[in-house]
């Protein structure tokens, strides 16, 4: 059994991206996004995305929609959809995600959105294949 505090683990991490947890089918991760940073415009084609936001202030952008977004809020993001995250406020903006099927690399561990940008772009956070 794998078993967090969720958002006392969320809220100790400083970096822009952590995998907690990979299972078979689902991912568990954590984010910090820095004051007027952004997790970037993306699509997952055939992952769903759940994010829960622990503290901080954000817009969600998703599939034409823009939304403010805050402490407990949760954005479900559908496989295909176009989306981003962007810190609005003055302090992090920090959540954890659950991905289905699994998007990163077991163990990932991101410093920066650079970081995991070049990482990405490298293909050095590819999921597990079964």
């Amino acid at each position: 059994m794998e078993h967090f505090t969720i958002a006392t683990v969320a809220e100790k991490s400083p970096d822009f991206r952590r995998v907690l947890w990979t299972g078979q089918q689902t991912q568990l991760v954590i984010m910090t996004i820095p004051p007027g940073g952004e997790i970037g415009e993306e699509v997952h084609e055939g992952i769903d995305q759940i994010l829960t936001f622990v503290s901080g202030a954000g817009e969600a952008r998703v599939g034409g929609e823009t939304r403010a977004v805050a402490q407990g809020d949760l954005v479900a993001v559908p496989a295909g959809t176009k989306h981003n995250f962007v810190n609005t406020g003055p302090n992090p903006l920090v959540l954890y995600t659950v991905y289905g099927p699994p998007e990163h690399a077991d163990g990932a561990v991101h410093r920066t959105k650079e970081e995991a940008d070049r990482a990405e772009a490298a293909g050095e956070d590819e999921p597990p294949t079964s």
